[in-house]
Formats: C-alpha cells, sequence, structure tokens
C-alpha cells in the first residue's frame, strides 16, 4: 500500500509539473505572438506614416510653385512661410495626424559658401561667418576649423584650423570632408564644437549645393547682424521691423551702406531652396521626414530627404 502511494504522489506532482510547463510555455507563445503583432503594426504604421510624408510635399511644391508665380519676392508674411497645423489624416487604411512647417533656408549662411569653386577659402564669406560667430557669442575659431573641413587641402589654417592630422589622433578617429557638405550635420563633428554650441548655430546655417545669396526678407537676426561690420544688434533688430510688412521695398538701397561690395552680390529678396518638416503621427509612432526643396524656374523638385533629422 505504501509503494502504491508512492507511485500515485510522483505520478500527481509530474502531472502537475506538465501542466505548470504547458502553462509556462502557452503563456510564453502568447506574449512573443503579441510581440510579433505589435512589431509587425509598428512596421506597418511607420512605412504608412513615410507616405504620408513624403505625399505632402506634392502640396507644399504646389504652395512654392504657385508662390513663384504670384511674388515677385519671398518674405515671411507669404503662405508658404506659415506653420502647418495639425490636419487629420481620416482614410479607411490610415487614421492619424500630420503637421510641420516650410523654413526658407537662404535666411540662412550655407556653409558652402567659405569655399570657392578652386576649393579655396572665399576670404570675404569666412569673414561674414567669423562675423556670424561673434553675434552669436560662439568662440570665432569654429570659422578656421570649418574652412579646413571643407577646403581641398589638408593644410591647417593659421591660426585657427584641424585638418586629419588631429582628428585621426582621436577616439574613433576620422577624417575631414575637403569637399562640399550635404548636411549641417557635419558641423558637429569639428574640433571645438560642442552640442551647445551646435544647437546655438544650429537655425542660422544650412548646406546647400553650389553658392547661394542670403535672403533678407527671411535671414535672422544673427544672419543679418553678419552682412557687415557695423551692423549692430539694434541696426538688425531695426531691419527686421522694416521688412514686417512684406520684406523691403527697396533691399538694394536699404544694405548698400551696410554691406561689403564684394557681399552685395550675394544678397536678394528671393530664395530657391526651402526645407519642408513634415511631422506623422499614426497611432503610437511619429516620424519626422526633413526635405529640401529646390524651386528652380517654374519646377519645384525635392534634392534630399531625412528621417528624424536634418
Amino acid at each position: 500500500m505504501t509503494t502504491l502511494r508512492g507511485k500515485r504522489g510522483v505520478a500527481l506532482i509530474t502531472a502537475m509539473l506538465i501542466t505548470a510547463l504547458s502553462g509556462s510555455l502557452a503563456a510564453g507563445l502568447s506574449w512573443d505572438n503579441a510581440l510579433d503583432v505589435r512589431r509587425t503594426m509598428a512596421m506597418l504604421y511607420r512605412d504608412q506614416a513615410i507616405q504620408v510624408a513624403v505625399g505632402s510635399e506634392g502640396w507644399v511644391r504646389k504652395i512654392l510653385k504657385d508662390d513663384l508665380a504670384n511674388s515677385e519676392n519671398d518674405h515671411l508674411g507669404e503662405i508658404w512661410a506659415t506653420e502647418i497645423p495639425a490636419l487629420p489624416i481620416d482614410a479607411e487604411a490610415v487614421q492619424g495626424t500630420i503637421y510641420g512647417k516650410i523654413e526658407d533656408l537662404q535666411g540662412r549662411f550655407n556653409i558652402n559658401n567659405l569655399i570657392d569653386g578652386d576649393g579655396e577659402i572665399d576670404k570675404p564669406s569666412f569673414e561674414q561667418y567669423e562675423r556670424l560667430l561673434e553675434a552669436l557669442d560662439l568662440d570665432v575659431r569654429l570659422a578656421g576649423v570649418t574652412a579646413d573641413w571643407l577646403d581641398a587641402d589638408q593644410t591647417a589654417s593659421i591660426p585657427d584650423g584641424a585638418e586629419d592630422d588631429l582628428y585621426t589622433g582621436f577616439t574613433p578617429a576620422y577624417r575631414t570632408a575637403n569637399q562640399p557638405v550635404t548636411n549641417v550635420t557635419e558641423l558637429a563633428a569639428l574640433d571645438g564644437m560642442d552640442r551647445q554650441s551646435f544647437e546655438i548655430l544650429l537655425p542660422h546655417v544650412t548646406a546647400l549645393p553650389g553658392r547661394t545669396a542670403i535672403n533678407v526678407n527671411t535671414a535672422t537676426t544673427a544672419v543679418l547682424r553678419s552682412l557687415g561690420p557695423n551692423i549692430s544688434l539694434g541696426d538688425a533688430e531695426g531691419l527686421v521691423q522694416q521688412r514686417e510688412e512684406g520684406g523691403f521695398v527697396d533691399f538694394s538701397n536699404v544694405f548698400a551702406p551696410l554691406v561689403a561690395p564684394e557681399l552685395q552680390q550675394w544678397i536678394a529678396e528671393t530664395s530657391n531652396f526651402f526645407q519642408l518638416k513634415a511631422v506623422v503621427q499614426i497611432d503610437t509612432v511619429r516620424i519626422t521626414l526633413f526635405t529640401v526643396l529646390h524651386r528652380g524656374g517654374v519646377e519645384v523638385a525635392p534634392i534630399l530627404r531625412s528621417l528624424g533629422t536634418i
């Protein structure tokens, strides 16, 4: 009888263990299945969000095209300069919201202006960039470091500069671009460029192909100050107030006494490069698309896209 009871006890414990293991396995499979479904839905929502964001480019291209046909200059009072409010995405397959804004990139200093067609430092633009750094209370040495990052040679500028011999000693090691850049985020890799300085500088600089003019109707206060050595903060703020009613009436006469002759040809009241920032949220998935648009003639075309970062 004792042996029989022992066998029954072992059988009962074995049955309980099998039941517990089966339950644990079933719970694990159910959890993994739920994660797979969630992961798949997140990927689907992300793909849908990207398609919606890219689709918004068509709307923005039409706005910029119509603006070119109906306006002789570009200023911050136009429709394109208004932030896009949160709009519902209400389709059978997609439910969410989209919002964003369009910015005139020629209201910023084009980093690639620092280098001329021969890959050499352009002195007037270099001095303008130094004034921009001063206006932002940043280290003026960054002008020489930035120019060395872009120029074609491996000779460090004197007294401020940095070439491969410096960067290859970092951990991890890297090299200078030695060519025009396509994205201003490269500036974060410069020697002496800390996070705080980069965040201060970022709204005032851009990286555009070739040499571009500054649109004085949309330029930031710091960029306006950089146009001439004698433009004070008060002067720049006065210029901003003067252009509020639709841009400068005659920008050439306004800036002629303020801007050095070699830079006067590089100021304008129209723009060809704009940036769309489109933020799309579907369920818990949010994506941010940055698109650089070039408006040449009557056509507006995207030339650069990036997700999550400029």
